[in-house]
C-alpha cells in the first residue's frame, strides 16, 4: 500500500487579521452615538456655536468660526452612528476595528457635545486645548511611573502617595531656598523615597503589592497632613510660599496659531514631560535595558536563566518610577504656583492608574489617556466660564466618569505584563 501524506492545513490568517469577538467596544460606541443623536442633535439647542481659534500673540489672526448649533451637532452625531455601525460590522465578521475608529469617534462626539454646550456662546478652543495639556501633566507623570513599575512586574498603587510627597517636598524646598528649581529637583527625590519603601516591602520581603501601595498612600497622606498642620500652617511665609514656574514661550514656534499656544507656550515641567515620554518610549522598546525590564515583567524565570538579575532590575525600575511620579507631584505646587494643601492631589494618582491601563502600558498611550482626562477637567472649567448652563456638579463628575468608561472595557482587549504582581524568588 502506498501511504498518502496529507499536507496540514495552514492556520495562518489570510487577508485581514481576525480577532476574538468582543462586543464591549461596539456596544459602547452605539450607546454614546445614540446619546449624541438624541441629546445633541434631535433635541439640541438652536443658535450659533462660536469657536475662537487665535490668541493675541499669534503670527496672524484666525476669524472665530461660528456654526449652526443643532445642525452641526446632528451631522457629527450621525458620523458617530456610522462609526458605531462600522464597528458592529467589523466585530460581527470577526475582524479587528481599525485604530482610527476610536479616535475619530471620540473627536466627533466631543465636537458634537461642545457645539451643543456652547450654543449661543463663544468658547476659546485654543485655550481649551492648552489647559488640557497643562492639567494632564500630573496624570501623565503618574501613568508613566505606573508603566515603569508594572512593565517590570511590580504593581504600583502608591502613585497617589508619590505625587503628594513630590508636591509637599517641592513646596517646602522651593519656599526655604527661594528657588523654584530647587523644588523641581526635590520633588523626584520625595517620590523616589516612597518608591524605595515600595520596593523594599514588595521585592525584598514579598509583601502583597496592592496592600503595600494602599498603606503607603495612607502613610504619605497622614505624614504630609501632620507636617502641614504642625509646621507649614504655623509659619507659611517661610515653609509654604513657593515660587511658581513661569511660562516659557519658544521663539517662533509659540506664535503659530493653535499649535503654538498649545505645545510651545507652556511651563518647564510640561517640556520635561515631552522629554520623558520620548526618551522613555525609545528606551523601553528599543534598548537592551528596556528589553530586560520587559523580560522580568513577562517571564522572570526565563530572564534569570540568561543572566538578568530579576529583583535588582525590578528594584531599580520601582525607584525610577517613584522619581517620575514625584516629578509629576511638583505640578500641584510650583508647577501651578500654589501653596501646599492637605490631600491636594485629590485622587489624581488613581486616575493615573486608569490612564496607564487605558494606554495599554505604553508611554505614548499613557500620555494620550492623560490628555483625555486633562481635557475632561479643562472642559469643566471652560464651559463654566462660557456660561454653558450645564450643572457644575455634573461637569465635576466628568473626569471620573471618563475614568470609569476607560477601564470598563471601552479600550478593547488589554493584557498586563504576565508576571505583574507576582514576587520572584530565585530557586
Amino acid at each position: 500500500m502506498t501511504a498518502v501524506a496529507t499536507a496540514p492545513q495552514s492556520t495562518a490568517p489570510t487577508g485581514e487579521e481576525r480577532a476574538p469577538r468582543s462586543w464591549k467596544g461596539p456596544i459602547g460606541y452605539g450607546v454614546f452615538a445614540l446619546v449624541a443623536l438624541v441629546a445633541f442633535g434631535l433635541f439640541g439647542r438652536d443658535g450659533t456655536s462660536t469657536f475662537a481659534l487665535s490668541t493675541r500673540q499669534d503670527f496672524f489672526q484666525i476669524t472665530p468660526i461660528g456654526v449652526p448649533s443643532r445642525l452641526t451637532a446632528l451631522v457629527l452625531a450621525l458620523l458617530c452612528v456610522a462609526l458605531a455601525v462600522y464597528a458592529f460590522g467589523r466585530t460581527r465578521a470577526g475582524l479587528r476595528t481599525p485604530g482610527w475608529v476610536p479616535g475619530t469617534f471620540a473627536a466627533a462626539w466631543v465636537l458634537a457635545f461642545l457645539t451643543w454646550a456652547v450654543a449661543g456662546a463663544t468658547i476659546p478652543f485654543t485655550g481649551l486645548l492648552q489647559g488640557s495639556l497643562f492639567l494632564a501633566v500630573p496624570i501623565a507623570f503618574g501613568a508613566l511611573a505606573g508603566v515603569m513599575c508594572e512593565r517590570a512586574g511590580i504593581i504600583n498603587i502608591a502613585i497617589e502617595g508619590q505625587l503628594l510627597a513630590g508636591a509637599f517636598l517641592a513646596a517646602v524646598a522651593a519656599s526655604l531656598s527661594g528657588s523654584v528649581y530647587v523644588g523641581l529637583v526635590a520633588a523626584p527625590v520625595a517620590g523616589l523615597l516612597v518608591g524605595l519603601l515600595l520596593a523594599i516591602f514588595t521585592i525584598r520581603y514579598a509583601v502583597n503589592q496592592i496592600i503595600v501601595g494602599v498603606v503607603l498612600n495612607v502613610l504619605v497622606i497622614g505624614l504630609t497632613g501632620f507636617l502641614f498642620s504642625t509646621v507649614l500652617a504655623h509659619d507659611a511665609s517661610r515653609w509654604n510660599r513657593p515660587p511658581g514656574l513661569s511660562r516659557i514661550n519658544i521663539p517662533i514656534l509659540s506664535e503659530i496659531p493653535i499649535i503654538g499656544p498649545v505645545l510651545f507656550r507652556q511651563t518647564l515641567i510640561v517640556y520635561m514631560l515631552y522629554v520623558v515620554v520620548i526618551v522613555f518610549s525609545i528606551m523601553l522598546f528599543n534598548s537592551r535595558w528596556g528589553l530586560r525590564v520587559r523580560a522580568v515583567g513577562e517571564h522572570p524565570r526565563a530572564a534569570d536563566t540568561v543572566g538578568i538579575k530579576v529583583n535588582a532590575t525590578r528594584f531599580k525600575s520601582v525607584l525610577l518610577g517613584g522619581a517620575i511620579a514625584g516629578l509629576g507631584g511638583a505640578f500641584f505646587t510650583i508647577g501651578a504656583g500654589l501653596a501646599f494643601g492637605k490631600e491636594m492631589t485629590a485622587g489624581k494618582g488613581f486616575i493615573a492608574l486608569a490612564a496607564m491601563i487605558f494606554g495599554r502600558w505604553s508611554p505614548k498611550g499613557a500620555l494620550g489617556a492623560a490628555l483625555l482626562f486633562g481635557f475632561a477637567e479643562q472642559l469643566r472649567i471652560s464651559l463654566g466660564i462660557a456660561g454653558a448652563g450645564i450643572p457644575s456638579e455634573f461637569m465635576l463628575m466628568t473626569p471620573y466618569l471618563v475614568t470609569i468608561f476607560a477601564v470598563a472595557g471601552l479600550v478593547g482587549r488589554v493584557r498586563p505584563p504576565a508576571a505583574e504582581g507576582i514576587p520572584y524568588t530565585k530557586s
